[in-house]
């Protein structure tokens, strides 16, 4: 008898018994216990810093220093780190300086980085259809070479950009405004946004692009209405890679930004002082900062899915 899930036998293989049956089946159980053993370890190792951040927003001082982990057996959960942002149950319905700040650098980032990652979606769309469907030169340079230059700007460490940026900036007068970071991080992000859309257009057959020409269509028509809605997984995937980028960063926004634009990442890396480093309430600034992003994950995993493996198989 074979267990459900479990492979059937290919034709004409014969076995010699019972012993070689229950061989076969216990190799195919051995088989999974290791695959799902490995991929539950797996699990574990990359969800354990979320739950380290999550538990750690909940201790106190002496739990947080002699590493306790495990909540109700070797520490009592406090509300300390929501409470030292006025978001604890016994605050929430109080006035509090502390949560209209965090807010305020909550919707900063919200701004900046939906901003950003729509702008670069939208431009490094258009810039990934150009260079799958024309031809185009500029000196030596060709198709191939213009998508390895956007690629290749990935390499660049973002210090050596720092001083160039601060004095454009500064004369400007871009520092410390949402504009200044938007167009900042549409530039850092464009390059992987064109990446991947350039190979979701290359695998749509352009034979629907002539097909909507002959029926009348003028090229933005074509693309608008036939192309468009088919590489609309692959645009969400590129949106959401480009969200958490811009989301989760640090440096730019530390550099170019004071007062009225700090993000999230800036508050929570602030988290010093005089006695120490408050890790209760930098682990509470961090999972804040983290369950947009989780949620969103969520909701759009089939698109991203769908759009990021589109271009895997022609």
């Amino acid at each position: 008898m074979t267990a459900q899930g479990m492979p059937q036998r290919e034709p004409g293989v014969i076995f010699r018994g019972s012993d070689d049956d229950l061989k076969y089946k216990a190799k195919w159980y051995t088989s999974r216990v290791v695959i799902y053993g490995l991929l539950i370890g797996w699990t574990i190792v990359c969800l354990f810093p979320i739950f380290w951040t999550i538990t750690t927003s909940f201790k106190q001082a002496p739990d947080v220093m002699q590493g306790n982990i495990v909540p109700f057996l070797d520490f009592e959960p406090d509300w300390k780190g929501w409470r030292s942002l006025g978001l604890s149950p016994d605050t929430i319905d109080k006035i509090s300086t502390v949560r209209d700040q965090f807010m305020t650098r909550f919707m900063n980032s919200a701004i900046v980085s939906l901003s950003a990652s729509a702008l670069a979606t939208f431009l490094g769309s258009l810039t990934g259809y150009g260079l799958s469907r024309f031809g185009y030169q500029f000196g030596p340079l060709k198709n191939a070479d213009i998508g390895f230059f956007f690629i290749s700007q990935l390499i660049l460490p973002p210090v050596v950009l720092a001083l160039p940026f601060l004095v454009f900036y500064s004369e400007l007068a871009l520092l410390d405004t949402h504009i200044g970071l938007i167009l900042l991080y549409t530039l850092t992000v464009m390059p992987i946004v064109i990446w991947i859309m350039r190979d979701q257009f290359m695998s749509i057959p352009s034979e629907l692009e002539e097909a909507a020409l002959v029926d009348g269509q003028g090229v933005w028509g074509a693309f608008a209405r036939i192309i468009l809605p088919i590489a609309l997984p692959g645009m969400i995937a590129a949106f959401v890679i480009a969200l958490v980028l811009t989301w989760n960063e640090y440096f730019f926004a530390a550099l170019l930004t004071a007062t009225n634009t700090v993000t999230l990442p800036v508050m929570g890396a602030s988290q010093t002082g005089s006695q120490g480093i408050s890790w209760w309430t930098m682990a509470a600034i961090s999972f804040a900062a983290i369950l947009p992003l989780i949620v969103v994950g969520i909701l759009l995993e089939r698109f991203i899915v769908r759009g990021m493996s589109a271009g895997a198989v022609k």
